[in-house]
This record gives C-alpha cells, structure tokens and sequence, in this order.
C-alpha cells in the first residue's frame, strides 16, 4: 500500500536539506542580486498574512456552506419519507408540500460529492411536487 508520503510529480517534496539537481523551480525573473532577494522577501511578507485569511475566509464559508447544504438535505429526506407515509396511509398534507416547494430552492454545499447527494434529492423532491400540481 503506498503512503501520502509517496506522492510524486513535478513537485514532489525531497529530504530536509536536499536539493535536486537540474530540476526546474520558482525563479523571480531577477539577476539574483541581493536586491532583487530583498524585495522578493518583503513582496512576500506583505502578501502572505492576507492570502492567509483569505484562506481561512474561504474555508470557513465552504464549512458553513456544506453545513446547510446537509441541513436542506435531511429536511428534503424527512419530508420525502413523510409524503410517502402520507400516500400509503391514503392521506396527504399541503403544508407538507409547501415546505418540500421552499427547500427545493437553497444551499447544495462547497463539496462536490456533496452538491451532487443534495441535488440528486431535490431533483425527487422536484419530481414529486411535479406529480401533485405542487
């Protein structure tokens, strides 16, 4: 079984302290002057708290986006389940309609696998709305 230490490609990480001969890498473009180095460190120094929180932003709005998209999934389920007990016990509930009609409009998640899951149950719910006039 092969390990994440394994990964491999263009920019495969090597030993602490070792460097791979005629590999390609990150060049500025400069002359390599210790000017150029200087500005290269201050450009980064500014630069790095701000992607930083623009990563922490982002990944925080992806968490609460999943967050919901699961909530709208499991609300989907209940009523779905509901309307089907409804139809076998001969009954039926419009508000039970209503609410499948308002979930059908929301959040999917930031993840993938996820949206996918959450749009393949509102697609059933829109289906079923469609079957009754909802």
């Amino acid at each position: 079984m092969q390990g994440i230490g394994r990964v491999g490609g263009p920019g495969a990480a090597t030993p602490a302290g070792k460097v791979r001969p005629g590999k390609g890498g990150f060049s500025l473009g400069g002359t390599g002057t210790a000017g150029n180095a200087a500005e290269a460190h201050g450009a980064a120094a500014v630069a790095a708290p701000g992607l930083g929180l623009l990563a922490l932003q982002s990944g925080h709005g992806d968490a609460e986006r999943d967050r919901e998209g699961r909530r709208r999934a499991d609300s989907l389920l209940e009523d779905l389940a509901g309307l089907q007990r409804e139809m076998l016990g001969g009954t039926a509930d419009p508000a039970r309609l209503t609410r499948l009609a308002a979930l059908a409009q929301g959040e999917a998640g930031a993840d993938p696998a996820l949206r996918e899951v959450v749009e393949a149950i509102t697609l059933r719910a829109a289906i079923e709305l469609a079957r009754r006039g909802g």
